[in-house]
Protein backbone atom coordinates (compact mmCIF):
# COMPACT_ATOMS: atom_id res chain seq x y z
CA UNK A 1 0.00 0.00 0.00
CA UNK A 2 1.88 3.38 -1.00
CA UNK A 3 2.06 6.18 1.65
CA UNK A 4 1.95 9.63 1.57
CA UNK A 5 3.36 11.38 4.31
CA UNK A 6 2.17 15.16 5.07
CA UNK A 7 4.14 17.64 6.72
CA UNK A 8 1.90 20.26 8.19
CA UNK A 9 2.33 24.00 9.25
CA UNK A 10 -0.27 23.19 11.66
CA UNK A 11 -2.57 20.37 12.84
CA UNK A 12 -5.59 20.51 10.30
CA UNK A 13 -8.71 22.85 12.05
CA UNK A 14 -11.68 21.97 9.60
CA UNK A 15 -13.96 23.95 11.92
CA UNK A 16 -11.68 26.82 12.61
CA UNK A 17 -10.32 27.91 8.24
CA UNK A 18 -10.75 26.74 5.17
CA UNK A 19 -7.16 25.81 4.84
CA UNK A 20 -7.89 22.84 7.51
CA UNK A 21 -11.12 21.96 5.54
CA UNK A 22 -9.63 21.71 2.59
CA UNK A 23 -6.42 19.26 3.79
CA UNK A 24 -8.72 17.02 5.47
CA UNK A 25 -10.32 16.56 1.58
CA UNK A 26 -7.02 15.77 0.07
CA UNK A 27 -6.48 13.03 3.24
CA UNK A 28 -9.54 11.80 2.69
CA UNK A 29 -9.22 11.68 -1.19
CA UNK A 30 -5.41 9.86 -0.77
CA UNK A 31 -7.02 7.45 1.71
CA UNK A 32 -10.34 6.80 -0.77
CA UNK A 33 -7.62 5.77 -3.15
CA UNK A 34 -5.83 3.35 -1.24
CA UNK A 35 -2.69 4.87 0.07
CA UNK A 36 -1.62 5.36 3.87
CA UNK A 37 -1.49 8.37 5.23
CA UNK A 38 0.91 10.22 7.83
CA UNK A 39 0.41 13.80 9.14
CA UNK A 40 3.80 15.54 10.75
CA UNK A 41 3.86 18.47 12.19
CA UNK A 42 6.55 20.67 14.04
CA UNK A 43 3.34 22.33 15.53
CA UNK A 44 1.63 22.69 19.16
CA UNK A 45 -1.05 20.10 19.17
CA UNK A 46 -4.39 22.62 18.69
CA UNK A 47 -7.08 22.54 21.25
CA UNK A 48 -9.53 22.59 17.94
CA UNK A 49 -7.52 19.88 15.51
CA UNK A 50 -8.96 17.46 13.94
CA UNK A 51 -8.18 13.48 15.29
CA UNK A 52 -6.79 12.44 12.19
CA UNK A 53 -6.95 8.79 13.97
CA UNK A 54 -10.45 8.23 13.81
CA UNK A 55 -9.84 8.56 9.78
CA UNK A 56 -6.72 5.79 10.67
CA UNK A 57 -4.08 8.53 10.14
CA UNK A 58 -1.00 8.43 12.04
CA UNK A 59 0.26 11.81 13.58
CA UNK A 60 3.79 12.24 14.25
CA UNK A 61 5.47 15.42 16.04
CA UNK A 62 8.70 16.51 14.24
CA UNK A 63 11.48 18.54 15.27
CA UNK A 64 13.01 21.38 13.46
CA UNK A 65 16.31 21.42 12.52
CA UNK A 66 16.94 17.63 13.72
CA UNK A 67 18.22 14.72 11.42
CA UNK A 68 15.91 12.51 13.53
CA UNK A 69 13.48 13.65 10.86
CA UNK A 70 15.81 12.26 8.16
CA UNK A 71 16.17 8.75 9.70
CA UNK A 72 12.02 8.52 10.68
CA UNK A 73 11.29 9.43 6.74
CA UNK A 74 14.14 6.99 5.59
CA UNK A 75 12.59 4.36 7.46
CA UNK A 76 9.60 4.77 6.51
CA UNK A 77 10.20 5.47 2.71
CA UNK A 78 7.19 7.00 1.52
CA UNK A 79 5.73 7.24 -2.54
CA UNK A 80 4.84 10.92 -1.98
CA UNK A 81 5.63 13.89 0.68
CA UNK A 82 3.32 17.04 0.66
CA UNK A 83 4.41 19.94 2.34
CA UNK A 84 1.78 21.74 3.71
CA UNK A 85 2.24 25.98 2.71
CA UNK A 86 6.28 26.87 0.76
CA UNK A 87 7.43 27.19 4.24
CA UNK A 88 7.54 23.60 5.12
CA UNK A 89 9.66 22.97 1.92
CA UNK A 90 11.94 25.00 2.45
CA UNK A 91 12.59 23.54 6.25
CA UNK A 92 12.12 20.02 5.03
CA UNK A 93 12.28 19.92 1.35
CA UNK A 94 16.18 18.74 1.21
CA UNK A 95 15.91 16.80 3.85
CA UNK A 96 13.05 14.27 1.86
CA UNK A 97 15.01 14.53 -1.28
CA UNK A 98 18.37 13.19 0.49
CA UNK A 99 16.38 10.84 2.80
CA UNK A 100 14.02 9.68 -0.11
CA UNK A 101 15.10 10.97 -3.37
CA UNK A 102 12.42 8.59 -5.63
CA UNK A 103 9.40 10.48 -3.29
CA UNK A 104 7.26 12.83 -5.39
CA UNK A 105 7.39 15.93 -3.76
CA UNK A 106 4.01 18.09 -3.72
CA UNK A 107 3.52 21.40 -2.53
CA UNK A 108 0.18 22.79 -1.24
CA UNK A 109 0.18 26.38 -1.04
CA UNK A 110 -2.90 26.88 0.55
CA UNK A 111 -3.25 30.51 -1.53
CA UNK A 112 -0.56 32.53 -2.74
CA UNK A 113 0.92 33.76 -0.26
CA UNK A 114 2.78 36.31 -2.23
CA UNK A 115 -0.11 38.10 -3.47
CA UNK A 116 -1.70 38.05 -0.14
CA UNK A 117 1.27 39.88 1.39
CA UNK A 118 1.26 42.36 -1.76
CA UNK A 119 -2.18 42.71 -1.57
CA UNK A 120 -1.84 43.65 2.23
CA UNK A 121 0.91 45.78 2.00
CA UNK A 122 -0.06 47.80 -1.14
CA UNK A 123 -3.79 48.00 1.21
CA UNK A 124 -2.13 49.78 4.20
CA UNK A 125 -0.46 52.06 1.54
CA UNK A 126 -3.59 52.84 -0.11
CA UNK A 127 -1.94 51.92 -3.33
CA UNK A 128 -2.73 49.82 -6.37
CA UNK A 129 -1.02 46.25 -6.46
CA UNK A 130 1.70 46.36 -9.29
CA UNK A 131 4.84 44.45 -10.03
CA UNK A 132 7.20 45.71 -7.84
CA UNK A 133 4.80 44.68 -5.09
CA UNK A 134 4.25 41.14 -6.28
CA UNK A 135 8.21 40.71 -7.00
CA UNK A 136 8.91 40.73 -3.38
CA UNK A 137 11.51 38.13 -1.59
CA UNK A 138 8.93 36.46 -0.05
CA UNK A 139 7.64 35.33 -3.83
CA UNK A 140 11.24 34.24 -4.56
CA UNK A 141 10.99 32.39 -2.06
CA UNK A 142 7.71 31.15 -2.77
CA UNK A 143 8.18 30.54 -6.31
CA UNK A 144 11.54 28.70 -5.64
CA UNK A 145 9.58 26.11 -3.96
CA UNK A 146 7.06 25.47 -6.47
CA UNK A 147 9.97 24.85 -9.05
CA UNK A 148 12.05 22.30 -6.46
CA UNK A 149 8.58 20.42 -6.03
CA UNK A 150 7.39 18.14 -8.78
CA UNK A 151 3.73 19.51 -8.83
CA UNK A 152 1.62 22.14 -6.78
CA UNK A 153 -1.37 22.40 -5.56
CA UNK A 154 -2.91 25.47 -6.62
CA UNK A 155 -6.40 26.65 -5.03
CA UNK A 156 -7.54 29.39 -7.40
CA UNK A 157 -8.03 29.44 -11.16
CA UNK A 158 -7.16 33.35 -10.72
CA UNK A 159 -3.77 32.15 -9.04
CA UNK A 160 -3.01 29.72 -11.92
CA UNK A 161 -3.18 32.47 -14.10
CA UNK A 162 -0.98 34.75 -11.63
CA UNK A 163 1.88 32.39 -11.62
CA UNK A 164 2.00 31.30 -15.34
CA UNK A 165 1.33 34.48 -16.70
CA UNK A 166 3.33 37.07 -13.77
CA UNK A 167 6.13 34.87 -12.44
CA UNK A 168 6.08 32.38 -15.92
CA UNK A 169 5.95 29.14 -13.82
CA UNK A 170 4.89 26.31 -16.53
CA UNK A 171 1.99 24.81 -16.50
CA UNK A 172 3.34 21.23 -16.18
CA UNK A 173 4.38 22.19 -12.23
CA UNK A 174 1.04 23.20 -11.57
CA UNK A 175 -2.80 21.69 -10.71
CA UNK A 176 -5.70 23.21 -10.10
CA UNK A 177 -7.39 21.93 -7.02
CA UNK A 178 -9.91 23.63 -5.62
CA UNK A 179 -12.45 23.09 -2.59
CA UNK A 180 -14.49 20.04 -3.60
CA UNK A 181 -17.44 18.92 -1.87
CA UNK A 182 -18.16 15.40 -0.86
CA UNK A 183 -21.83 15.56 -1.78
CA UNK A 184 -24.15 18.56 -2.72
CA UNK A 185 -25.55 20.19 -0.47
CA UNK A 186 -28.83 18.99 1.58
CA UNK A 187 -31.93 21.07 0.57
CA UNK A 188 -33.96 22.27 1.58
CA UNK A 189 -32.71 25.31 3.91
CA UNK A 190 -34.41 27.44 6.06
CA UNK A 191 -36.64 29.90 4.27
CA UNK A 192 -36.02 33.90 3.84
CA UNK A 193 -38.41 34.36 6.62
CA UNK A 194 -37.06 31.55 9.64
CA UNK A 195 -34.23 33.17 9.37
CA UNK A 196 -32.87 36.64 10.54
CA UNK A 197 -29.66 38.64 11.09
CA UNK A 198 -26.16 38.89 9.75
CA UNK A 199 -23.32 36.74 10.05
CA UNK A 200 -19.69 37.34 9.58
CA UNK A 201 -17.01 34.51 10.35
CA UNK A 202 -13.34 33.63 10.10
CA UNK A 203 -9.95 32.62 12.00
CA UNK A 204 -9.18 35.89 14.04
CA UNK A 205 -5.13 35.00 13.22
CA UNK A 206 -5.65 35.36 9.65
CA UNK A 207 -4.96 39.08 8.77
CA UNK A 208 -7.72 39.57 6.36
CA UNK A 209 -10.17 38.56 8.56
CA UNK A 210 -9.21 40.91 11.35
CA UNK A 211 -9.18 43.55 8.79
CA UNK A 212 -12.69 42.82 7.61
CA UNK A 213 -13.98 43.02 11.33
CA UNK A 214 -12.43 46.34 11.86
CA UNK A 215 -14.27 46.93 9.05
CA UNK A 216 -17.41 46.46 9.76
CA UNK A 217 -17.22 48.28 13.10
CA UNK A 218 -15.82 51.15 12.51
CA UNK A 219 -17.99 51.76 9.11
CA UNK A 220 -20.28 49.24 7.30
CA UNK A 221 -22.30 48.07 10.32
CA UNK A 222 -23.01 52.00 11.43
CA UNK A 223 -24.59 52.50 8.62
CA UNK A 224 -26.68 48.96 8.25
CA UNK A 225 -27.90 49.39 11.93
CA UNK A 226 -28.66 53.11 11.30
CA UNK A 227 -31.47 51.37 8.56
CA UNK A 228 -31.90 48.26 10.60
CA UNK A 229 -31.82 49.11 14.24
CA UNK A 230 -33.09 46.02 15.12
CA UNK A 231 -30.40 43.85 13.17
CA UNK A 232 -27.50 41.87 14.60
CA UNK A 233 -24.34 40.82 13.43
CA UNK A 234 -23.34 38.09 14.97
CA UNK A 235 -19.24 37.32 14.68
CA UNK A 236 -17.81 34.39 14.50
CA UNK A 237 -14.40 32.46 14.65
CA UNK A 238 -11.12 31.05 16.17
CA UNK A 239 -8.64 32.14 18.40
CA UNK A 240 -9.93 35.65 18.93
CA UNK A 241 -8.23 38.35 20.69
CA UNK A 242 -8.68 40.29 23.41
CA UNK A 243 -8.80 43.44 21.29
CA UNK A 244 -11.88 41.55 18.70
CA UNK A 245 -13.39 40.70 22.37
CA UNK A 246 -13.30 44.45 23.27
CA UNK A 247 -15.24 45.57 19.85
CA UNK A 248 -18.61 42.97 21.54
CA UNK A 249 -21.70 45.64 21.64
CA UNK A 250 -24.99 44.49 22.19
CA UNK A 251 -26.54 47.72 22.29
CA UNK A 252 -25.12 48.09 18.66
CA UNK A 253 -25.93 44.51 17.49
CA UNK A 254 -22.38 43.95 16.95
CA UNK A 255 -21.88 40.59 18.70
CA UNK A 256 -18.32 38.96 18.82
CA UNK A 257 -19.14 34.88 19.64
CA UNK A 258 -15.61 33.78 18.89
CA UNK A 259 -15.01 29.49 18.37
CA UNK A 260 -18.70 27.88 17.22
CA UNK A 261 -18.49 24.46 16.74
CA UNK A 262 -20.96 23.49 14.02
CA UNK A 263 -20.30 26.63 11.88
CA UNK A 264 -22.77 25.33 9.32
CA UNK A 265 -25.63 25.19 11.90
CA UNK A 266 -25.20 29.07 12.57
CA UNK A 267 -24.70 30.25 8.78
CA UNK A 268 -27.84 28.20 7.81
CA UNK A 269 -29.48 30.46 10.29
CA UNK A 270 -28.67 33.83 9.72
CA UNK A 271 -29.94 35.95 6.50
CA UNK A 272 -27.05 37.23 4.94
CA UNK A 273 -23.63 36.80 5.29
CA UNK A 274 -20.96 39.77 5.59
CA UNK A 275 -17.46 38.94 4.09
CA UNK A 276 -15.66 42.54 3.27
CA UNK A 277 -12.16 41.38 2.59
CA UNK A 278 -9.93 44.06 1.96
CA UNK A 279 -7.18 41.85 1.29
CA UNK A 280 -6.44 38.10 0.71
CA UNK A 281 -5.62 35.46 -1.93
CA UNK A 282 -7.11 32.09 -2.78
CA UNK A 283 -10.82 30.74 -2.22
CA UNK A 284 -13.15 31.93 0.53
CA UNK A 285 -14.43 28.43 2.79
CA UNK A 286 -16.91 31.06 4.35
CA UNK A 287 -18.28 32.23 1.05
CA UNK A 288 -18.65 28.19 0.01
CA UNK A 289 -20.21 27.62 2.95
CA UNK A 290 -22.75 30.11 2.85
CA UNK A 291 -23.72 29.33 -0.46
CA UNK A 292 -24.05 25.79 1.03
CA UNK A 293 -26.25 26.84 3.65
CA UNK A 294 -28.28 28.87 1.44
CA UNK A 295 -26.98 31.79 3.18
CA UNK A 296 -26.75 34.80 0.29
CA UNK A 297 -23.66 37.00 0.73
CA UNK A 298 -22.05 40.40 0.30
CA UNK A 299 -18.30 40.56 -0.51
CA UNK A 300 -15.97 42.33 -2.14
CA UNK A 301 -14.07 41.40 -5.22
CA UNK A 302 -11.41 39.85 -3.76
CA UNK A 303 -13.90 37.54 -2.00
CA UNK A 304 -15.21 36.36 -5.14
CA UNK A 305 -12.02 36.19 -6.95
CA UNK A 306 -12.31 32.92 -8.35
CA UNK A 307 -15.47 31.55 -7.35
CA UNK A 308 -18.28 33.24 -9.26
CA UNK A 309 -19.62 32.06 -12.23
CA UNK A 310 -19.50 35.06 -15.52
CA UNK A 311 -19.28 37.52 -13.07
CA UNK A 312 -22.33 36.53 -11.48
CA UNK A 313 -22.71 36.09 -7.43
CA UNK A 314 -24.75 34.59 -4.78
CA UNK A 315 -25.58 37.88 -3.50
CA UNK A 316 -23.86 40.96 -4.33
CA UNK A 317 -20.22 42.28 -4.51
CA UNK A 318 -19.04 45.96 -3.85
CA UNK A 319 -16.39 47.64 -2.59
CA UNK A 320 -16.69 50.57 -0.73
CA UNK A 321 -17.86 51.00 2.68
CA UNK A 322 -21.37 52.84 1.49
CA UNK A 323 -22.05 50.02 -1.19
CA UNK A 324 -21.82 47.11 0.96
CA UNK A 325 -23.82 48.08 3.67
CA UNK A 326 -26.42 49.59 1.07
CA UNK A 327 -25.82 45.89 -0.89
CA UNK A 328 -26.24 44.26 2.70
CA UNK A 329 -29.87 46.02 3.74
CA UNK A 330 -31.38 45.08 -0.15
CA UNK A 331 -30.51 41.51 0.55
CA UNK A 332 -31.72 41.77 4.02
CA UNK A 333 -34.78 43.06 3.08
CA UNK A 334 -35.83 42.27 -0.40
CA UNK A 335 -37.51 38.44 -0.10
CA UNK A 336 -37.44 37.95 -4.40
CA UNK A 337 -33.66 39.30 -4.77
CA UNK A 338 -32.60 36.99 -1.81
CA UNK A 339 -33.96 33.82 -3.35
CA UNK A 340 -32.57 35.01 -6.71
CA UNK A 341 -28.96 34.92 -4.73
CA UNK A 342 -29.77 31.38 -2.91
CA UNK A 343 -30.48 29.75 -5.90
CA UNK A 344 -27.05 30.95 -7.57
CA UNK A 345 -25.35 29.88 -4.44
CA UNK A 346 -26.54 26.51 -5.56
CA UNK A 347 -25.83 27.18 -9.24
CA UNK A 348 -22.40 27.76 -8.18
CA UNK A 349 -21.64 25.01 -6.05
CA UNK A 350 -22.77 22.45 -7.75
CA UNK A 351 -21.15 23.61 -11.24
CA UNK A 352 -17.73 24.60 -9.80
CA UNK A 353 -17.08 22.73 -6.15
CA UNK A 354 -19.10 19.51 -6.70
CA UNK A 355 -17.12 15.62 -5.76
CA UNK A 356 -16.20 15.72 -9.79
CA UNK A 357 -13.43 18.21 -9.09
CA UNK A 358 -12.09 15.74 -6.50
CA UNK A 359 -11.36 12.78 -9.43
CA UNK A 360 -9.81 15.89 -11.90
CA UNK A 361 -7.19 16.84 -9.24
CA UNK A 362 -6.18 12.77 -8.46
CA UNK A 363 -6.05 12.34 -12.20
CA UNK A 364 -3.72 15.09 -12.51
CA UNK A 365 -1.71 13.46 -9.56
CA UNK A 366 -1.46 10.07 -11.60
CA UNK A 367 0.03 11.71 -14.66
CA UNK A 368 2.24 13.35 -12.54
CA UNK A 369 3.97 10.27 -10.68
CA UNK A 370 3.74 8.12 -14.30
CA UNK A 371 6.52 10.90 -15.17
CA UNK A 372 7.68 12.09 -12.52
CA UNK A 373 12.21 10.95 -13.59
CA UNK A 374 11.83 12.95 -17.40
CA UNK A 375 9.51 15.56 -15.90
CA UNK A 376 12.64 16.18 -13.37
CA UNK A 377 14.94 16.42 -16.20
CA UNK A 378 12.67 18.85 -17.96
CA UNK A 379 12.43 21.05 -15.20
CA UNK A 380 16.50 22.79 -15.23
CA UNK A 381 15.44 25.81 -12.91
CA UNK A 382 14.15 23.08 -10.47
CA UNK A 383 17.61 21.45 -10.58
CA UNK A 384 19.30 25.22 -9.83
CA UNK A 385 17.53 25.86 -6.86
CA UNK A 386 17.80 23.00 -4.91
CA UNK A 387 21.28 22.71 -5.73
CA UNK A 388 21.31 25.78 -4.21
CA UNK A 389 19.18 24.80 -1.29
CA UNK A 390 21.73 21.88 -0.32
CA UNK A 391 24.34 24.64 -0.94
CA UNK A 392 22.34 27.16 1.57
CA UNK A 393 19.15 25.66 3.31
CA UNK A 394 20.59 22.41 4.40
CA UNK A 395 23.88 23.56 5.86
CA UNK A 396 22.17 26.24 7.85
CA UNK A 397 20.03 23.22 8.96
CA UNK A 398 22.64 21.03 9.86
CA UNK A 399 24.41 24.27 11.45
CA UNK A 400 21.50 24.75 13.75
CA UNK A 401 21.18 21.32 14.56
CA UNK A 402 24.86 20.55 15.77
CA UNK A 403 24.12 23.84 17.81
CA UNK A 404 21.56 22.38 19.55
CA UNK A 405 23.30 18.77 19.98
CA UNK A 406 26.12 20.84 21.33
CA UNK A 407 23.79 22.97 23.75
CA UNK A 408 22.44 19.62 24.98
Amino acid sequence: MPLLIILGYVWPEPNSSAAGSRMLSLIKLYLAKGWQVQFASPAELSPHRYLLAELGVIEQRIALNCDSFDSWLAEHNPQAVMFDRFMLEEQFGWRVEQACPLAMRILDMEDCHALRDARQRCHSQQQPVDAVALNSELALREIAAIYRCDLTLVISEAEMQLLQQHYGVPAALLCYCPFWLEGLPAMPTPAFDERQHFIAIGNFRHAPNWQAVLWLKQHIWPQIRQQLPAAELHIYGAYPPAKATALHNARQGFLVKGWVADSQQVMRQARVCLAPLAFGAGLKGKLLEAMCQGTPSVTTDIGAEGMSIDSTWSGMVANNSNDIAAAAVVLHEDEQRWQQAQDLGYQIVSTRFGPDQAQLVWRRIEQAMAMLEPSRQLNFTGQMLRHHAYRSTKFMGQWIALKNKLAH
